[in-house]
C-alpha cells in the first residue's frame, strides 16, 4: 500500500547544495519550487528533496549505546569505489567498517550531514533482492 516516496535534507544554500548533490551523488533535478529543489537518483524510486532551513538540522539520532546513526542509507555493490570517489574529492568519510559481511560509511554534504553507505549482503534477509522475493509473495496472497 506504501513506499517511500522522497527524503528530505535540510540545507542552508539551496544552489550551493544542489550543484554538490548533482556532482557528487549523480542526481538528476526534476523541479524546484521556492525554498528547495526535487531530484531522482540514476536507480530506484525514491526521490531526493534539499529544502532550505535557516540553521542546521539534525539528520541523524543517537542509539541507546550512544552510536550516532543517519535517518537513512544509501546502498551500492561498489562500496570500495563509492569511498574512493568522495575521498578523490575532498569530500569528509569515515573509514569503511564491517559488520557481519556488510560493509559500511559515513559521508558528510556541506551542511555536515552524515549519510550512510552500505554494501549489501546476500545472504541477509535485508538484502534488496530477498525483499523484492517477498513483496512479490505477499503480493501473491
Amino acid at each position: 500500500m506504501f513506499k517511500i516516496g522522497s527524503i528530505f535534507i535540510p540545507v542552508t544554500d539551496v544552489e550551493k547544495s544542489t550543484g554538490w548533490y548533482e556532482t557528487y551523488l549523480g542526481v538528476k533535478k526534476i523541479e524546484s519550487w521556492d525554498e528547495g529543489v526535487g531530484f531522482y537518483l540514476p536507480t530506484g524510486s525514491t526521490q531526493l528533496a534539499l529544502v532550505k532551513v535557516d540553521n542546521i538540522q539534525p539528520t541523524e539520532f543517537t542509539t541507546q549505546e550512544n552510536q550516532k546513526n543517519s535517518y537513512y542509507n544509501f546502498v551500492t555493490d561498489h562500496i570500495e569505489a563509492a569511498h574512493q570517489h568522495f575521498i578523490n574529492n575532498g569530500i569528509t568519510t569515515t573509514d569503511i567498517t564491517d559488520f557481519g559481511g556488510m560493509k559500511h560509511f559515513d559521508f558528510f554534504d556541506l551542511d555536515g550531514n552524515p549519510f550512510s553507505v552500505v554494501s549489501e549482503v546476500a545472504d541477509s534477509p535485508f538484502h534488496s533482492e530477498n525483499v523484492r522475493k517477498m513483496q512479490e509473495r505477499d503480493l501473491e496472497r
